[in-house]
């Protein structure tokens, strides 16, 4: 399967089936890909230095590649 960046897929499988998204960025080697606005991951954040605040950060996280499908 031909996939590039910024093609838009379906999830096929899982908890966001359903969904669309563009592919965001590809992962070769593990076969993931993260798809723009699924699978989104909370990821909280130390402050580094004094006087700085932490942040709770929203990223998205990578899928199996198996679990798309590629929209035209």
């Amino acid at each position: 399967m031909k996939i590039k960046q910024q093609d838009n897929a379906l999830i096929i499988a899982g908890k966001y089936k359903g969904k669309q998204g563009k592919i965001l960025k590809i992962f070769n080697k593990t076969n993931k890909v993260i798809v723009e606005k699924v699978n989104i991951k909370t990821k909280h954040i130390k402050p580094n230095g004094e006087g700085k605040k932490g942040t709770i950060k929203q990223i998205e996280a990578p899928i199996d590649i198996s679990n798309i499908v590629l929209i035209k």
